[in-house]
């Protein structure tokens, strides 16, 4: 038999499928799924062109006896049975369909009861399908998404409506068993009528699987020394089915694939497909021009008003000049300069320099608003209600350097502060912030008045990049007026502190998620070197250190964990200024309990902070679509000497709801003390976006 050569042709539902016309001349090519097969001439000869003239005058021929007695109008109503419909019918489905759906009117035995109006002929009917088990679920998905019977399943129809769906839905599943190389399939339909029910039975042969017998990429040659890598690269082997949309899909892939091989400039052409219907075999090739290899230039930046300088967006690139070209930093690039939501649309392209081997990237961007105005309400038992604004220009400073201005009115705390946050600040992901502000905090373990200036360097992560290690460091300059109580009279006193800090910290995030993790875990240590002045010179350190770990059972149930250590060495207690001590409690830290309500008190019951302190939290997260219940116990212990220590211990449980969106879970905590002591409450309520940790 004669080998048959086709083209792979797009088809309306699926990425691609392989479609063959009537022979000719021992070859087919493929074309279009929906192209019609043209109409063919009733008649040929002299017979077919040749006609009588027409005389108008003749007189009309007699019209033929059509078998029926025209009726007498004067005579009653004669009710003739009709003769009876069969009770159920097995035929062709363009005959079984009419006579299933147009029987004679009457109450013969096999007649559609009240049958005889239009109306009365539309019936309901239901679509099996046998025969395509084997070619799994996708495949019967496919069908049932373009099926003209699916569509009309259930829903009332007549007989030509059935006749013309079941003629439409043959044509349809050999359309999409040739896609999947199922080149001998068959397909036959049968329609089972009875006076209840219509069933529609589309019985499919898929036929035997055509496979690749041959690969060819004609002009790969041309890539020289890396012809072989190049021709790894596409991932059609030999042995494979013929399978049209797989084909299609590798084939915009392998494009990709040559830009990430250093290629900027490769050419594919279409799929041509060669089956043989003797040996169920095919060859495919497929024309490659891969064009020269090239390393990156020079980054040009282009528009009217370009949004970032060629500088800059060399600082946000993970490439450089006289690297191998690679397409995948192109598309990193691109999401990269989206992220700064200084830019709406980034366009990105290889253009040809005067060196035959460097390639320049053309920067195209389109500026983004710059500002945005942001408010926020919540509430924490201990903390009291609290509500935010801000107010940002991500661009006052460019480039990327956004200034902040916050206020934060609420029953225990007040601030304003006006912040630099200046991105990518001369690598990617560095982060460079410096703050100025004011803050009020009134407290139960103390009043304090504060103003600060600080400044760090900080590798960070996000949503987009989530980051393996992060890190920062940097300084803290600050004056603050405080009020507590001495904890063993209870008489309050004021006292102002003048400290210099040095923190750092280091932290590796093995999760899967930044806000709503569900596998992995996290560790993290904090660590800063302080100075207070007050009468005299106090010198101490502060360490802190985090570990978490997310276990799923199921796909919707998630165990969570973690502990906390943190200790301050070098002075005591008493010499720290109140608001740089450790405290325990509340929703960060020990729910059940409200903020700083863990450690020791004075005379009065209040907090007085300690500088040893170890916490442990537990959570089981069930997930049902968009919302999710958590059971939690926590606890915690915070104690007066620096070393951490589990002894008096204090428990808190309680259950969490969460409504999860697309930027994270928005948390509802509700906690109760296991070992509630006499003045604190029996109910604590925290509310927040993210997971508690």
């Amino acid at each position: 038999m004669p080998a048959v050569t086709m083209r792979a042709a797009m088809y309306a539902a699926a990425a691609a499928t392989f479609c063959l016309m009537p022979p000719s001349a021992g070859a087919q090519t493929a074309v279009p799924a929906t192209a019609e097969p043209q109409a063919t001439p009733a008649a040929t000869g002299a017979d077919a062109t040749q006609t009588a003239p027409i005389d108008t005058d003749l007189p009309l021929a007699p019209m033929p006896d059509l078998g029926v007695d025209w009726p007498d109008l004067s005579a009653p109503d004669a009710g003739a049975a009709p003769a009876p419909a069969p009770a159920s019918s097995t035929a062709p489905a363009s005959a079984a369909a009419r006579s299933a759906t147009s029987a004679p009117a009457g109450k013969g035995k096999g007649a559609p009861k009240n049958a005889g109006t239009d109306a009365e002929l539309m019936r309901p009917y239901s679509v099996a399908i046998t025969g395509i088990d084997e070619l799994g679920a996708d495949f019967r998905l496919r069908f049932n998404a373009l099926s003209a019977l699916d569509a009309g399943h259930g829903k009332p129809a007549n007989a030509a409506q059935i006749d013309r769906r079941v003629s439409e839905d043959e044509t349809l599943m050999k359309q999409l068993l040739r896609s999947i190389g199922r080149y001998d399939g068959e397909v036959a339909s049968r329609v089972d009528a009875s006076d209840s029910a219509i069933t529609v039975t589309l019985a499919v042969t898929p036929g035997r699987d055509y496979h690749f017998s041959r690969i060819d990429l004609p002009g790969i040659d041309a890539a020289g020394p890396r012809a072989d890598v190049l021709t790894a690269a596409f991932a059609i082997r030999t042995g494979d089915s013929v399978n049209a949309e797989r084909v299609t899909n590798e084939v915009i892939a392998y494009r990709a694939r040559l830009g990430h091989q250093g290629f900027p400039f490769a050419k594919v052409g279409e799929p041509e497909v060669t089956v043989d219907h003797a040996t169920g075999e095919a060859t495919l090739s497929l024309a490659v021009d891969p064009g020269a290899p090239a390393r990156f230039g020079k980054i040009i930046p282009a528009g009217n008003r370009p949004v970032f300088s060629a500088r800059h967006i060399g600082e946000i690139a993970r490439f450089h000049a006289g690297q191998e070209y690679d397409a995948v930093r192109l598309d990193d690039l691109r999401r990269a300069l989206i992220q700064t939501s200084l830019v709406s649309v980034a366009t990105i392209t290889p253009v040809p320099s005067d060196d035959p081997g460097i390639v320049d990237i053309r920067v195209l961007t389109e500026p983004a608003p710059p500002r945005t105005v942001a408010s926020e309400l919540g509430y924490g038992t201990g903390e009291g209600a609290r509500a935010e604004i801000s107010w940002q220009h991500r661009n006052l400073l460019p480039p990327e350097g956004a200034v902040t201005f916050r206020a934060i009115a609420g029953t225990r705390e007040q601030l304003l502060s006006a912040t630099l946050r200046r991105s990518n600040f001369q690598a990617r992901d560095r982060v460079l912030n410096a703050q100025v502000a004011a803050s009020h905090s009134n407290l139960n373990a103390y009043d304090a008045r504060t103003f600060s200036v600080s400044a760090n360097l900080e590798r960070q992560t996000n949503i987009i990049w989530q980051k393996k290690w992060i890190w920062s460091g940097g300084g803290e300059l600050l004056a603050t007026d405080e009020r507590d109580t001495i904890k063993a009279t209870g008489q309050p006193r004021r006292r102002t502190y003048f400290v210099i800090a040095a923190p750092g910290s280091l932290a590796y995030d093995g999760s899967d998620d930044l806000l709503n993790p569900s596998r992995g875990y996290r560790l993290s240590l904090r660590i800063s070197p302080e100075a207070s002045l007050r009468k005299q010179f106090d010198g101490y350190l502060k360490a802190q250190f985090d570990a978490s770990a997310y276990l799923p059972v199921t796909s919707r149930i998630v165990l969570a964990g973690r502990i906390r250590f943190a200790s301050i060495t070098g002075t005591q207690t008493s010499s720290i200024a109140p608001s740089r001590r450790l405290y325990s409690g509340g929703g960060g830290s020990v729910r059940g309990y409200s903020y700083q309500g863990i450690g020791p008190v004075d005379v009065d019951g209040d907090p007085v902070g300690g500088r040893g302190l170890a916490e442990f939290g537990t959570e089981a997260r069930f997930r049902f679509g968009a919302f999710g219940v958590v059971p939690f116990f926590d606890g915690g212990n915070l104690s007066d000497a620096s070393n951490p220590t589990f002894k008096t211990i204090r428990y808190g449980a309680g259950l969490g709801a969460r409504y999860y969106t697309s930027f994270g879970p928005i948390r509802i905590d509700v906690g109760t003390p296991i070992n509630r002591r006499a003045g604190e409450s029996r109910v604590a309520v925290y509310v927040s976006l993210g997971q508690a940790f």
